[in-house]
């Protein structure tokens, strides 16, 4: 089993878990009195350097990446130094993330917040968007054609937006083919989790104008945001080399000028 299939299965785990807790009929009466999500598209204003900050504690590949960890502090670092929306790791078993971060996260800022794990049922969505999301990422390698085009739907038939990530040519077919609005592309193997830099922008390149592009993983420095604008990316996420920083928020600043 590879490490991709690895946590999906440990998250579907987890889902039929939650869901004796807490049953799906429950969870929709829940985000029916929700206030309306905030507006994850349009947190990324053309011409500006659009970046989705990631709070993220550890990685499969990396082991802990901050051992000073501190959520709150994070977010509102973030916040204050321009990012256009945050990632926060929900994973708890790798990433040793949480819904819980999301949910403070929810009243420290108004900025859209992208729930990040690995989510492959409608149940799951439905938890992410009763937790505080605003976003949600569908990875397209664990999905095939069918449940990626339902789970697209349903995302938006709950206000969530969906980030589908792709690594390869023929991932990016098949997203634009289910309906995707926002495309990220990953030059990390999430498989292996090994990356390879050179192929986000050899692929954002291939995306239409029609969809929001982000690119995804492997961004360290100014250069490589504006080798990847060039490219045609309007937007960026980053999580490590933000969470390296002794500053973050300092970090966010330094990479966007």
């Amino acid at each position: 089993m590879d490490i991709l299939e690895e946590l999906s299965a440990a998250r579907r785990t987890d889902a039929r878990e939650n869901e004796k807790r807490m049953p799906f009929q429950a969870l929709e009466k829940r985000i029916a009195s929700l206030p309306p999500t905030r507006d994850f598209r349009a947190a990324f204003v053309p011409g500006r350097v659009n970046v989705i900050a990631e709070v993220k504690k550890a990685s499969p590949s990396e082991g802990v990446i901050r051992e000073d960890f501190d959520p709150e502090a994070i977010v509102r670092a973030y916040d204050a130094n321009g990012a256009a929306a945050l990632s926060i790791l929900c994973e708890p078993h790798r990433f040793l993330g949480s819904e819980e971060y999301l949910r403070r996260a929810r009243g420290l800022t108004e900025l859209p917040l992208l729930y990040k794990d690995f989510l492959t049922t409608e149940y799951q969505l439905l938890a992410a968007r009763a937790a505080g999301a605003d976003a949600c990422l569908l990875i397209a390698a664990t999905l095939d054609d069918r449940a990626l085009s339902r789970l697209l739907r349903f995302a938006g038939s709950i206000s969530l937006a969906a980030l589908v990530e792709t690594h390869t040519a023929d991932e990016i077919r098949r997203a634009l083919d289910a309906g995707a609005e926002i495309v990220g592309v990953n030059c990390r193997d999430l498989r292996t989790f090994r990356t390879d830099p050179a192929i986000t922008a050899e692929l954002v390149a291939q995306l239409p104008a029609t969809v929001l592009k982000i690119a995804e993983s492997g961004i360290r420095n100014r250069a490589d945001i504006a080798r990847l604008r060039e490219a045609g990316a309007d937007g960026f996420l980053i999580g490590t080399a933000l969470m390296r920083a002794e500053n973050p928020g300092e970090k966010l600043k330094e990479i966007m000028q």
